[in-house]
């Protein structure tokens, strides 16, 4: 029978983390340097749940040396590992070299170098998780078949989201426009986040960004 969410999360929920980091990037992790997306995983890991590294660490051994066979996966027992690029011989060698950059992270102490931008799509979703899922929520390529425009759609969000998300979401807007970005790079992050549609007349990336802020705060400054 399928596997219980308390069963996987005991077995493999920090092991999906990981492996979720390599979503669209390489596995080209080497003994000596981790890989873009590990190094991605170990910063966000590091400064929000350092605790889970032990975790991840002990999860990705203990699948390595006890790999399901085809009919455990085909049950639901066992976790299937993603694809990520690499053949069936060598995920074992991966995961316990994955484990291995973990284990030396945690005993040296040592955390990949700040970043002002996320590095990879999994970091800016990490980062930026509910800001992600408004930006690809609300304003995909279909965005003209539900609503009459950009407003609508932010006001429909905040009418459907609990007020604590909405908060959340205003906090995530806050930071990435307080990183001093360039309007080529507030164009990449909200792409990396899922946003689709370009930024209403006569808004630029940025100054949208802190429309919505504005408006899902339901603060208006007063000037003298």
């Amino acid at each position: 029978m399928p596997m219980k969410p308390i069963d996987f999360d005991r077995s493999h929920g920090e092991l999906h983390q990981v492996i979720g980091a390599y979503l669209g990037q390489p596995a080209d992790d080497v003994p000596d340097r981790p890989s873009l997306a590990l190094r991605a995983c170990l910063r966000h890991t590091w400064r929000t749940r350092p605790w889970a590294l032990s975790v991840a660490e002990q999860q990705l051994r203990d699948y390595a040396h006890n790999p399901p066979g085809r009919l455990r996966r085909r049950l639901g027992e066992f976790h299937p590992v993603p694809d990520v690029g690499l053949p069936e011989a060598s995920i074992q060698g991966w995961l316990l070299l994955l484990a291995d950059h973990i284990k030396q992270s945690i005993e040296s102490a040592e955390a990949p170098s700040p970043s002002t931008l996320p590095e990879t799509r999994w970091e800016w979703h990490a980062r930026f998780p509910e800001l992600g899922e408004f930006l690809g929520g609300w304003f995909a390529q279909d965005m003209s078949d539900e609503f009459s425009d950009h407003e609508a759609a932010v006001r429909d969000d905040d009418g459907a989201t609990d007020r604590s998300l909405v908060v959340r979401l205003v906090g995530e807007i806050r930071e990435l426009l307080a990183l001093g970005l360039g309007e080529a790079e507030h164009a990449l992050a909200v792409a990396e986040l899922g946003m689709e549609l370009d930024p209403p007349a006569p808004h630029s990336t940025g100054s949208r960004l802190a429309s919505v802020a504005d408006g899902l705060s339901g603060f208006r400054p007063e000037y003298a």
